[in-house]
């Protein structure tokens, strides 16, 4: 492969897979608000913000680390008192306990209005305004979680500090190419989401985050059930990370294309699984890669947020780096894609919330048995539903009822989530 192709998809991997404290929709929220804060140059008065339906459904029931406190006003509350948009999905890592009771005063002086956005296309869509006196100042993200633009989502432009142009159009061969070619010097950073998304499955077992869901798995009643195997310590695992992050938990993960849960479930299988079956460091590294691109290759179609579940997506990356790392070929690998597809294909996204950790078992699971499948020389054929004898297309087969056919899917589903209690 051409250096300078290797070079792109670096860049790609670079930008798509980054540190995270907490679900990413708040803290694009969060991010926002400081950013605007910043430009105000002083203590907002009040911040009017507005949201797209896909943010506002995300970011709903999800808990903001280090508060003990569920959704959007903690979130920019603190984005105004003490974010730095330099962080990025970092934005509140200098949070403090003194600031949280200074958040929760500006909470309640009710200083803070939330709206849907109406009249726009982009799913990612977040708009801050804030005010003191007689200034104004607004900062707007759109298209992806850290990307600041100029203008409404109808219309808006590239800042010039965004470096999302010149994307690099991947398939499913280059992603596999690259995996299992580029010196390894080169992907060795991806080894970062290792520490940091295996850490997070560490922290939840120090506390009760969200449904316990990892720490049901470890115990004997479940054992007797799952057995003390792979397959348990990596449903574990990987559940164990998700408990933690949308359980409010102080530590960052390594996200993937806009979304912590996503960056957890690309990696802690192919993790555990490398550790358990005894796979070399290169092999780990490659599986890790090969999970990861893999992800960011959907969602290129699918896009940042949609009604399918991102668990979904992620858990075709880790069944490729499980596949790979049980010594499967281009064309195993190909086939638990399908696999995976046949299987997954409809489960909707009702917002971040702790019981995320049930749908990323859910797709970890499919993950093994479409690898363990993939591995006998069988996979689903193009005479069964979506998938095609082609993976590109059967890829984008997935992508498109995402992205398209499940819209009135989403909007049922944010309704359902913003009238719970109305009589």
């Amino acid at each position: 492969m051409k250096k300078d192709t290797r070079e792109r998809i670096i860049k790609l991997v670079q930008r798509e897979v980054v540190p995270a404290i907490g679900c990413t929709e708040p803290m694009a929220v969060a991010l926002c608000t400081a950013k605007a804060t910043e430009q105000l140059g002083c203590r907002p008065e009040k911040i009017e913000v507005c949201l797209s339906a896909n943010i506002l459904k995300n970011a709903m029931g999800v808990g903001i680390p280090g508060t003990g406190m569920i959704g959007l006003p903690i979130a920019i509350a603190l984005g105004a008192l003490i974010g730095k948009s330099a962080y990025q999905l970092e934005v509140l890592k200098d949070l403090t306990p003194e600031a949280l009771e200074e958040g929760k005063r500006y909470i309640a002086e009710k200083r803070i209005s939330i709206a849907l956005k109406e009249g726009i296309c982009e799913k990612l869509y977040i708009e801050v305004v804030c005010k003191a006196g007689d200034k104004e100042e607004t900062a707007v993200i759109a298209g992806s979680h850290t990307h600041f633009v100029a203008g409404d989502a109808s219309n808006y432009r590239t800042a010039d500090n965004d470096s999302t142009t010149d994307e690099t159009e991947l398939n499913m061969r280059l992603v596999y190419d690259f995996a299992t070619t580029a010196p390894l010097d080169e992907i060795r950073f991806i080894m970062e989401a290792r520490r940091l998304n295996m850490d997070a499955a560490r922290e939840a077992i120090k506390g009760n985050y969200g449904h316990n869901l990892g720490k049901t798995i470890d115990r004997p009643l479940s054992k007797g059930i799952f057995g003390n195997s792979i397959f348990s310590h990596i449903i574990s695992r990987t559940a164990s990370a998700c408990d933690a992050r949308m359980g409010g938990a102080m530590i960052p993960v390594m996200s993937n294309s806009g979304s912590g849960n996503q960056g957890i479930c690309a990696t802690n299988p192919v993790c555990v699984y490398a550790k358990e079956n005894e796979n070399t460091e290169e092999e780990l590294i490659r599986g890790l890669m090969l999970s990861h691109l893999t992800a960011i290759y959907i969602k290129q179609s699918l896009g940042k947020l949609s009604a399918l579940c991102g668990c979904v997506v992620a858990s075709i990356g880790s069944s490729c780096g499980i596949t790979y790392l049980m010594g499967g070929d281009y064309e195993r690998i190909c086939y638990a894609v399908k696999n995976m597809i046949a299987n997954l294909t409809g489960m909707i996204c009702d917002g971040a919330k702790p019981s995320c950790s049930l749908k990323i078992t859910s797709g970890v699971s499919t993950a093994m048995f479409s690898a363990l499948l993939a591995m006998e020389g069988k996979c689903v054929t193009s005479e069964e539903g979506i998938v095609d004898d082609c993976v590109d297309k059967s890829i984008h087969n997935l992508t498109s009822i995402g992205a398209d056919a499940m819209c009135a899917t989403d909007e049922m589903v944010l309704n359902i989530m913003t009238s719970k209690g109305d009589s």
